[in-house]
Formats: structure tokens, sequence, C-alpha cells
């Protein structure tokens, strides 16, 4: 069995632990204080949808699926930033990632952490709609809520009321680039984020 340095992927496996503790900025002006929105719950399902975006555009799952994973592991050091922030403070992404990746003993993590940031390949168009498409669900859940900014971003401003009466001024869609993800993306906007649990209920205990 080589020889790797086991000290470096503890360290490492000690950083990821941290992203469940930074919470996403966006927080700031959709004017809500979910907690549960995290770097990590976020990369979850970031991974989780990027897993069925790949099986449906007949991508590499595991490329497409690593890439989601670790798509925003840099912000362990940069912090999140909304796009107001951006405005104002300039990451060092690429820096973190020479550093942060870089000196693990698995080269290939950098390689297709890298590959995710040039959005060349197949697997990084799915990846990156993967991303867009955890913000639309997160969108409708605070929609569901009665977050009127959240329905703001989903709709626009002048389609608001019709977008959701009439499933029309989907927003969000416009930047996914993969079929799968806008016909996803589509079922997303209409379907009330209760649905899943309804045939489930019962009154009865087994």
């Amino acid at each position: 069995m080589e020889n790797f340095d086991q000290k470096k992927i503890a360290n490492f496996l000690f950083e990821v632990g941290t992203m469940r503790k930074l919470p996403r900025m966006h927080r700031q002006t959709l004017l809500t204080d979910d907690m549960s929105d995290n770097i990590a719950t976020h990369s979850y399902r970031v991974a989780i949808i990027a897993w069925f975006l790949s099986k449906m555009e007949e991508t590499d799952p595991y490329k497409t699926l690593m890439m989601a994973l670790f798509h925003d592991m840099a912000e362990v050091r940069t912090g999140d930033h909304n796009w107001i922030h951006k405005r104002y403070v300039r990451e060092y992404e690429d820096d973190v990632r020479d550093e942060q990746l870089g000196s693990l003993p698995f080269p290939e993590i950098k390689e297709l952490a890298d590959e995710y940031e040039k959005r060349e390949s197949e697997e990084a168009i799915v990846a990156k709609d993967a991303d867009l498409l955890d913000k639309v669900l997160l969108l409708r859940e605070y929609e569901w809520q009665g977050n009127k900014e959240a329905s703001v971003w989903l709709h626009g401003k002048k389609n608001e009321e019709l977008g959701r009466k009439a499933g029309a001024g989907n927003r969000q869609l416009e930047r996914l680039q993969t079929d799968s993800a806008k016909k996803l993306g589509k079922d997303i906007y209409e379907t009330p984020p209760s649905d899943w649990w309804n045939n489930l209920w019962t009154d009865e205990n087994k």
C-alpha cells in the first residue's frame, strides 16, 4: 500500500467539517435567518442534483458529482459573498485552490475543481446547472413560506404576480444551459415543495 500523507488528509477533513458552520450570504438580501442553509447543505444537494442531471445528459457521473461536491470548497477560506459584497470584495479562489486542494495527495481533486471553474467540459456545465437548480429549489421553498423577496427573484419584479399564478416569468431558468436542467427547473417552478410527502401521511402508527 502506498504511503500517503495522512495528516494532510486529516486536516482537510477537519476543514471540510467547518462548511456546515458557514452560512450563505444571500440571507442578507433574502431577509431570512435560515441557518440550515450553509455551504455544506448547499453542496450536498447540488451533488445529488448533479448526479441526476449527469445521468440525463449522459456525462461522466463521477466527474460531475465530484465537481459538485467541491465547487464551493474555496469558500471555507474566503467565506461566501453575495453580489453586493462582490462589488467591493475580491476573492482569491485560485490561490485557495492551489493551497487547499493542490497540497492533497490526490491531484485529481484540484484538477476537477479547476475544470469546473473553466466551464468548458460537459461535466462542468452540468455541475454548474446543478448549482443553479439548488438555488431555484431554495427560492421555491422560501416562496412557499411567504418570502416576497424570493418570489421576486424567481419571477422578476414585473412578472411576480403573473409568474406565481400562471407559471410565467421563470427568471432563474435563463442561466441554465442543458436541456435536462431546463426541464427539471420548469418542474421545480410548478411543484409545491410539500408535494413529496402528500401521499405518505397517515393517522395510523405502524
